[in-house]
């Protein structure tokens, strides 16, 4: 963070700062954290209140790590604290005042039902090849995550990469009110959570926001290849260019292939010149995260050729997302359990497809999970696309993922399995993987099957 008194802080955040007698002119100049086990020496403690835990139980253990100062809604003992009225509030006007202080700083706000942190990783990895980047760890994509994100800038720092998600209207406008965005960017309008929204139309409005909050001398990078996307053009002041393999894109992908490995290879065709780039990560779908991340690298002063190569460098970053492992008997685990919507299903099936080679296809799919009334059906339509994809072996775990077996069995030709929990589907995996063949796992979050591709790949199990 950008080294701050603890008078400095009070000040900001309209709080007082205790004990009495506590020095206003110590330096904090560490990590701002959430968590009292990542405290480190010269940094602040946001103690927040959540439906689990009261972070004020937690200041003590921040203090013990290094942290040399707590914002919390009462005093604490003897700990130094800045004691606010809301630690949220606080934190938002902390975060708020970083990015104030580092005029030249470049904001780039990305948002989407799917594929924000794909493209989130790609483009802070290309931009920190330009300047100094800061982008999110991990899916820190919330009203807390973006916070903790700006909290990290220096006066360094020349672009800040912010994921900004939503589960309502609403949230997206409050996030750009913490990072202003100068450059936007819309990946797609899904139905993931349209249990929570209510409707498609209700998410469209959410991503919107991104775009309505951008200033005149900004630049909306949109999706051509969603019309609703597309569309939000009309509700922007800044500039807008169109991505995507349509012919109206202004940079748009031709000729696209996808190797044995699973990576898409592709041209690109832009205002500035034509190049063919070969990705390093898995997927066809990364076709259109990497012409976002192009559109926004070309904005911010890089060259198609030095743009082009730092795509094709890029790594995956964060975990279980097309995550592959090959085991030492020849089987390959393909973990993609982070987060699930029939949408990205549908693109991790199509994957699984493309990386099959002698041996078997297993697809290992859990619930999708805040998709509403028409939950029922989009499950069994995932089950029926495996089915259409040529995948082998379909294993529907738990009880949430049985429309999934009964929309496969619809279609036919896939054998099908059911385990009644992620423990019985690692038995039967253990019995029937060989050599040659790849496993997928996909599912919402909080339906866990990420641990289970952790253990089966071998991996050290870990939170």
């Amino acid at each position: 963070m950008i080294a701050l008194t603890a008078g400095a802080i009070a000040t900001l955040t309209g709080g007082r700062l205790f004990p009495e007698g506590a020095d206003p002119n110590v330096l904090v100049e560490g990590p701002v954290v959430t968590d009292s086990r990542l405290a480190r020496p010269g940094g602040l403690y946001i103690a927040r209140v959540g439906e689990q835990a009261d972070g004020h139980d937690f200041v003590a253990a921040a203090a013990e790590l290094g942290a040399l100062l707590s914002l919390t809604t009462r005093p604490v003992g003897d700990y130094p604290c800045v004691v606010v009225g809301d630690t949220q509030d606080a934190f938002v006007a902390l975060a708020r005042a970083t990015v104030d202080a580092v005029p030249d700083l470049t904001i780039i706000g990305i948002t989407g039902s799917s594929g924000k942190t794909s493209t989130k990783d790609l483009l802070g990895q290309v931009l920190a090849s330009h300047g100094e980047t800061i982008a999110p760890e991990g899916s820190f994509n919330s009203e807390v995550g973006v916070p903790l994100t700006v909290c990290r800038v220096e006066r360094s720092t020349r672009y800040l990469v912010v994921e900004m998600g939503a589960r309502g209207v609403g949230h997206v406008e409050y996030l750009t009110r913490i990072a202003p965005p100068r450059i936007g960017v819309v990946l797609n309008v899904g139905v993931a959570h349209v249990g929570e929204f209510g409707s498609r139309e209700a998410i469209a409005i959410a991503k919107r926001e991104l775009v309505e909050a951008l200033p005149p001398a900004g630049l909306a990078v949109l999706n051509a290849d969603d019309p609703v996307v597309a569309a939000m053009a009309a509700y922007t002041h800044a500039r807008v260019i169109l991505v995507g393999e349509s012919e109206t894109a202004a940079i748009r992908a031709v000729d696209v292939a996808v190797d044995p490995q699973g990576r898409a290879i592709f041209t690109v065709r832009t205002p500035v010149g034509d190049r063919t780039v070969h990705l390093a990560l898995i997927g066809r779908h990364h076709v259109g995260n990497a012409l976002a991340a192009l559109a926004v690298a070309l904005e911010c002063g890089m060259d198609l050729e030095s743009a082009c190569s730092a795509l094709e460098s890029a790594t995956p970053i964060s975990r279980w997302r097309m995550e592959l492992t090959r085991r030492a008997d020849g089987v390959l685990v393909v973990n993609d359990a982070y987060n699930a919507n029939p949408d990205s299903m549908r693109v991790a099936l199509d994957s699984l497809a493309h990386l099959g080679g002698v041996g078997r296809t297993w697809a290992v799919l859990g619930t999708m999970l805040e998709l509403g009334e028409d939950s029922e059906e989009m499950h069994a339509e995932v089950g029926r696309y495996a089915a259409e994809q040529g995948i082998s072996d379909l294993i529907a775990v738990a009880d949430g993922a049985e429309q999934i077996a009964r929309g496969a069995e619809a279609h036919g030709g896939i054998r099908v399995h059911r385990a009644v929990d992620a423990e019985a589907a690692e038995v039967f995996l253990a019995e029937e993987l060989g050599p040659g063949d790849v496993v997928l796992f996909k599912s919402s979050r909080n339906a866990g099957l990420r641990w289970l591709g952790d253990r089966v790949a071998g991996r050290q199990v870990s939170s």
